[in-house]
């Protein structure tokens, strides 16, 4: 933390926005008294996260506290609620980005670190390194004091039934309908005009060989550069790592001058989606604008702006 934080001014433009990740979400797969535990969960991070920059958090507080409490949700694919890889384990994946500095850190293939998203702040901040991976960024994570759990902890039924589902299909050779691409993340812009950016997975249902994805990939699923935006993404992550989607959408704002809207929408909706990548972004622009673009059926998603003004969606 650069300054002590501060109560804002009135006139502060601030912004949060975070999501929860993309894919299959309809009403119809989605009953309503989960619809709602969605939207309480998200609304619970988006109230906590504005009081913080109300109070004059910086945003790399505010995005790690964000992410942190997605990961402590059994809903969402990070942290507590990681999906299951082939062999039935529980891997992790994050990285965080401050924009003012333009540092990053991020842990991949993790198993006892209980916040990944704190280890990779951890990272950036009191290590010479960006990436650490495996049993080297659990040591890592424990000799800096971070709470370390058994590996067991991050199990949860609903995620274990739905790996046995896709363990099964996958060995018959058939399809599992109704994935979702499951990452949480947030991006937010506080009161002395920095940006951050946090992004955390559980991973690829069913992945194997020690698989990464993008989310832990500074410049594919997160970014942060005060010049132009913040950026976390969620989607297919190998599409993702291969057209660089996070920075694709600052360099567009930085070399033709596009706005933060028309620029990832040109990348989520456009670019990507030519080459059949699938999931979507939130961003925030260095002037507080915020977008959220999606190819999928659906995104859990929200933003709160200065004044408070709140919105949480999940469908198209």
């Amino acid at each position: 933390m650069n300054t002590p934080p501060h109560p804002i001014s009135p006139n502060a433009t601030i912004a949060l926005a975070i999501h929860g990740g993309a894919g299959n979400i309809t009403p119809s797969n989605l009953p309503p008294n989960q619809e709602q535990a969605y939207r309480d969960a998200l609304t619970q991070v988006l109230e906590t996260g504005h009081a913080l920059l109300c109070q004059g958090g910086h945003s790399l507080d505010v995005v790690e506290a964000a992410v942190r409490l997605l990961e402590d949700s059994p809903l969402f694919n990070a942290g507590k609620g990681a999906c299951f890889t082939y062999e039935g384990r529980n891997e992790l994946d994050a990285s965080i980005m401050d924009g003012h500095t333009l540092q990053a850190g991020a842990v991949a293939g993790v198993t006892t670190i209980r916040n990944p998203i704190s280890a990779a702040r951890a990272v950036m901040e009191r290590s010479p390194y960006v990436l650490l991976i495996g049993t080297g960024a659990e040591s890592f994570a424990a000799d800096q004091g971070l709470e370390i759990v058994e590996p067991e902890y991050f199990y949860t039924r609903r995620q274990y039934e739905r790996w046995e589902k896709s363990h099964q299909a996958r060995e018959e050779s058939a399809s599992l309908n109704g994935e979702k691409f499951g990452t949480v993340g947030a991006v937010a812009l506080d009161s002395y005009g920095d940006l951050a950016a946090a992004t955390s997975t559980g991973g690829m249902m069913n992945k194997r060989y020690g698989r990464v994805g993008d989310s832990p990939i500074i410049g594919a699923g997160t970014y942060a550069n005060n010049a132009t935006c913040a950026v976390s993404a969620t989607g297919h992550g190998e599409h993702f790592l291969c057209n660089v989607v996070a920075y694709d959408i600052a360099a567009l704002m930085e070399y033709k001058g596009l706005s933060v809207q028309d620029a990832a929408e040109e990348v989520v909706m456009h670019k990507l989606a030519q080459r059949r990548g699938e999931g979507g972004v939130i961003a925030i622009g260095k002037n507080g604008q915020v977008a959220m673009p999606f190819s999928s059926v659906g995104m859990y998603r929200g933003s709160i702006t200065a004044d408070g003004q709140m919105s949480v969606h999940m469908f198209k």
